[in-house]
């Protein structure tokens, strides 16, 4: 039987990573693995450029998405992935790589990870992590200026003009085709143990 897939979007900032973490430590061993889009990105030289040759990793071109669902049609058929890790151009990081094996449940976490049209036709089910906008932003900063040690000038310039139209216009369209909404503005408890009830059936049924 082929595993049970789930797209699980929302805003960059929204909590996605936090959510699916929490998740996953809630289903059962070997039932559920986890692709994300974020070591789908692009190389730098790839990167569309702005009026003012800024790189734009906020846009749907910025990712491979058409190896993103190869990959998923891969764990599909029941085959184990090995990806390399993207390391969001850090000269001081080794690239790992990531071990992703088939399972009965799969989660496919990133924000376009409903975008593709032949993807989005196979996915099972459609999760939308939702958040208001300065809730997002203020993790957007709290990331890439903390965690990833981008300037904070350059971090406050993308979530501008690059983060927040590429939101509305790509992104939030998929809260209203959504199978299931969770908010997570301050919390996701309750969001989060009815998606892992789900989905702990879903693994034993496709086990």
């Amino acid at each position: 039987m082929k595993p049970y897939l789930v797209g699980i979007t929302g805003g960059s900032g929204s909590g996605k990573t936090t959510f699916i973490h929490a998740l996953m430590k809630m289903m059962p061993a070997n039932s559920v693995s986890l692709l994300s889009q974020d070591n789908y990105y692009k190389t730098i030289d790839q990167q569309t450029r702005d009026e003012n040759s800024v790189e734009n990793f906020d846009i749907p071109s910025s990712l491979d998405l058409d190896k993103f669902y190869a990959d998923v049609l891969r764990l599909q058929e029941g085959q184990d992935l090995a990806i390399k890790e993207y390391t969001f151009n850090r000269t001081d990081v080794v690239p790992k790589i990531i071990h992703i094996p088939a399972a009965p449940v799969v989660l496919l976490e990133g924000i376009y990870a409903l975008h593709h049209e032949q993807l989005n036709a196979i996915v099972d089910l459609k999760v939308f992590i939702d958040a208001d906008d300065h809730h997002r932003l203020q993790r957007r900063i709290q990331r890439d200026a903390v965690e990833r040690g981008y300037d904070q000038d350059d971090v406050m310039y993308r979530l501008s003009r690059h983060h927040q139209p590429a939101f509305e216009e790509f992104i939030l369209p998929h809260r209203s085709k959504a199978d299931i909404v969770i908010p997570n503005n301050h919390h996701f408890e309750k969001g989060l143990e009815m998606l892992a009830h789900f989905l702990q059936w879903k693994a034993q049924e496709r086990a």
